[in-house]
């Protein structure tokens, strides 16, 4: 496989000869999701030179695979028929991935351009919200029922024809479409003609349409699945989700936790105007800098103590950075539980305790040797108390934080991802400076 540098500098080399065949040429050599790689590496004019010189027909499958900043901008370049024709082939799960960032008339006109039975299938998966396996969910399932012989279900594959894409297993149901059980694939080819499927089908892993994906892609992890059934209250099956789709839900949830962090969307279009994107930050630059105020304000209320001991101003930096390196360890770790589904309201009390006693036995460690650097480093015993003091206070505090707080911000409904990390910096540079510039106030001065 060529490597994305040599396939950039071919590109390049096409687009500088501004002979169209040539760069079309090369494009149709190309994977869709390599060139979907390329037209994010490109700022804007570049990428809509490549894009228009793209066929059609794998349009649709790269317009999947761009992030958000770069479909949306593809989308707005292109006129509505095309994009109808480069749409309606595709599998309507991958439509519906796409609808949301369609305008409604193209969506209508989608609707009209494919048959009937995939209109039916695509407007079931359109009712279903964002973020949820139904939205996930395909159609095209193999159902058999299980009085059949297995010599019988083999005639029916073979007059199938083609199966659907990541089909692993066939969906057992009676007259009512209730799903009964699964038949693996690889257990299919290896039985007689005049068994019975009943005999042989296994009970799956199902999930409902209103499941979160999130839940969804740790079933897939946990139970080692390339495909599951989705059922409804009655276990009436509905369709089923793909190995596929849960690995892009994976990446997008990875990219995503990565990103928040620091304020940003999982999705930006990295070549965007520079006005868009600073417009984007600016939001949680200002989150910043009103919690760096009142931080600001907590050590303006000690003005006095840090003017006759300068030696607070030299600790204080250290005292906070400790505390927020802790609070981040047990943050992270917290965050992480909540997303897997290992930690929820019944446990969270559990994993409160062990956080704190792990907390308070850091904080005594690491107390005693900033008061060592202290004692050794000013002569002061008093000074030396009050850090270590304030380490242990913070320390065990920012540890609390960072359990409380994602706890605290799932059932508000808030992504603790997003806002965890901004509302723990707070705590720990709030809690570090009032904990030894108070303690100074009280003992030194």
């Amino acid at each position: 496989m060529t490597e994305t540098t040599d396939i950039r500098e071919l590109v390049i080399e096409r687009l500088e000869t501004g002979i169209a065949s040539d760069l079309r040429e090369l494009l149709t050599e190309l994977h869709p999701n390599d060139i979907a790689a390329l037209l994010e590496s490109y700022t804007e004019e570049t990428r809509h030179l490549i894009w228009f010189n793209v066929q059609e027909r794998i349009m649709g499958e790269i317009l999947k695979e761009v992030s958000n900043g770069v479909r949306e901008s593809l989308i707005n370049k292109t006129d509505s028929s095309t994009l109808v024709r480069a749409i309606q082939d595709l599998d309507i799960d991958d439509i519906a991935e796409l609808s949301p960032f369609l305008p409604s008339k193209i969506i209508a006109d989608v609707l009209i351009a494919v048959d009937q039975e995939r209109r039916k299938g695509l407007d079931v998966i359109l009712s279903y919200e964002e973020g949820t396996a139904g939205r996930l969910m395909n159609v095209d399932t193999v159902t058999v029922r299980e009085s059949l012989s297995i010599g019988v279900v083999l005639r029916y594959l073979r007059q199938l024809g083609e199966l659907p894409e990541y089909t692993d297993k066939l969906y057992v149901i009676d007259r009512e479409g209730v799903l009964q059980g699964v038949l693996m694939l690889r257990k299919l080819v290896t039985l007689k003609s005049d068994e019975i499927v009943s005999a042989h089908m296994e009970k799956p892993v199902t999930f409902k349409p209103e499941e979160l994906v999130e839940n969804l892609a740790n079933s897939f992890s946990r139970y080692n699945l390339a495909s599951a059934p989705i059922v409804n209250d009655n276990q009436v099956l509905l369709g089923r989700v793909t190995i596929d789709d849960v690995v892009d839900v994976i990446h997008e949830l990875a990219d995503r936790k990565y990103m928040v962090r620091a304020g940003l969307d999982q999705e930006e279009d990295i070549f965007e105007p520079a006005l868009k994107k600073a417009r984007k930050r600016a939001i949680w630059l200002g989150v910043n800098l009103i919690t760096a105020i009142v931080a600001s304000l907590v050590i303006a209320q000690f003005e006095d103590a840090i003017e006759q001991l300068v030696a607070l101003a030299v600790l204080m930096p250290i005292i906070a950075s400790m505390g927020g390196n802790a609070g981040t360890q047990t943050l992270t770790s917290v965050i992480r539980g909540i997303g897997i589904g290992k930690i929820s309201p019944a446990n969270a009390k559990d994993v409160l305790i062990k956080e704190a006693l792990a907390g308070g036995l850091n904080g005594l460690i690491w107390a005693l040797t900033i008061a060592l650097v202290a004692l050794v480093w000013y002569g002061n015993l008093g000074l030396a108390i009050i850090v270590a003091l304030a380490m242990i206070v913070n320390i065990a505090v920012s540890t609390i934080s960072g359990v409380m707080l994602p706890v605290m911000f799932k059932r508000m409904g808030i992504d603790p991802a997003i806002a965890g990390g901004v509302a723990l910096t707070t705590v720990t540079d709030v809690v570090g400076f009032l904990a030894i510039l108070g303690l100074a106030s009280l003992i030194l001065l």
